[in-house]
């Protein structure tokens, strides 16, 4: 999401949006799990979702690093990331700061360099940024996925770090502080570029409930979201938060750390639990199902579920926004009508 219409940022200042922002994002991996044709032929018949889309050039996303099988990759902060398939995301296999030891010699990136996965040119960011303005679109500027709490886990393991906020010893203290010295430095750099909003990705729930408690988020992960959100609203930057899985017991703490939109998965937050908490209180960019109805339901489910989603979450005043990640495995005929929902709907209040 590098560049955004006018229409988004409406929708997220809950000024009549045109129509709802919609995106449909097509995971690398699904080039080689699908018929690239079908793919192609799809995006050439959904113009809304794919209005870039040029038929004479159908360019196949290049694979990034630490998307490549078999291949481990090395972040910035000296993580190594594995795949077992191309396209889909790695995990961490090797933490640096397994051992406490460790810590002594460690040094962070240099957020002048890197965004800690992988290498930014802010000269080239700030070129982009002027020529969105003259095109009259907005940059939009990402720390990387999992930039704090996430981070923490890739840099000590998930298990060590949960005990480290229960011990709360001066080794995690140290690191707590490097980790949001860094994202700092980050989300300065977007601010004096000139984006017009910036993006805070990271994934903190499971299937059920949080990967940490809400008392361990209160205390360790909430302050740096302050500390790395609040330059970003000063600014006149608008905050958009990502996290996958079940969020509900963090989401009072979430939006009072400055959230402008917050992307969130619908089924396992329920859409009437959101509708509820989150209507009208900040912009709900709603992550459409990914594990049952489109995987698993009919054509017919699909729309009956994005429907549902845009009468309960929506307004003529805005503040909805929807996004439908494609992994491999899904039905083609699935697919097409993820698509022509998300295209049928996204004009319902206009």
């Amino acid at each position: 999401m590098d560049i955004v219409s006018r229409n988004t940022l409406k929708a997220i200042r809950f000024e009549r949006s045109e129509y709802i922002p919609v995106v449909f994002w097509i995971n690398p991996a699904c080039w080689h799990h699908y018929e690239q044709e079908i793919l192609f032929g799809l995006m050439a018949e959904h113009r809304i979702l794919f209005p870039e889309f040029n038929p004479e050039n159908k360019a196949v996303p290049e694979i990034a690093p630490w998307e490549r099988a078999g291949v481990p990759y090395t972040d910035a902060w000296g993580c190594v990331w594995e795949t077992t398939d191309d396209g889909i995301t790695g995990t961490v296999t090797q933490h640096p700061l397994a051992d406490w030891k460790a810590l002594e010699s460690f040094a962070a990136p240099d957020p002048a360099e890197t965004n800690g996965i992988t290498k930014m040119d802010w000269s080239e960011i700030k070129q982009k940024i002027l020529k969105a303005k003259t095109e009259g679109k907005h940059y939009v500027g990402s720390l990387e996925h999992g930039h704090t709490f996430q981070r923490l886990c890739y840099l000590r393991g998930y298990e060590n770090l949960i005990l480290d906020m229960t011990d709360n010893g001066a080794e995690f203290g140290r690191l707590i502080e490097m980790v949001g010295t860094f994202n700092s430095g980050i989300v300065e750099r977007y601010i004096e570029a000139g984006s017009e909003m910036i993006c805070y990705p990271e994934d903190l729930g499971m299937q059920r409930g949080p990967m940490l408690s809400p008392e361990h988020f209160r205390r360790y992960i909430k302050p740096i979201y302050e500390r790395i959100m609040s330059p970003a609203h000063k600014a006149g930057c608008l905050v958009h938060m990502h996290s996958d899985g079940d969020i509900r017991d963090l989401v009072d703490d979430l939006v009072v750390s400055g959230v402008d939109a917050l992307n969130l998965q619908d089924l396992v937050n329920g859409i009437d639990w959101i509708a509820a908490k989150l209507k009208g209180k900040v912009c709900i960019d709603i992550d459409i199902d990914r594990q049952q109805i489109t995987r698993f339901g009919s054509p017919e489910q699909i729309d009956k579920l994005i429907r549902e989603e845009v009468e309960k979450l929506g307004s003529r005043e805005g503040g909805l926004m929807m996004i439908y990640g494609l992994y491999p495995g899904v039905p083609l005929d699935n697919v097409k009508a993820v698509m022509d929902a998300m295209e049928r709907y996204a004009s319902y209040y206009s």
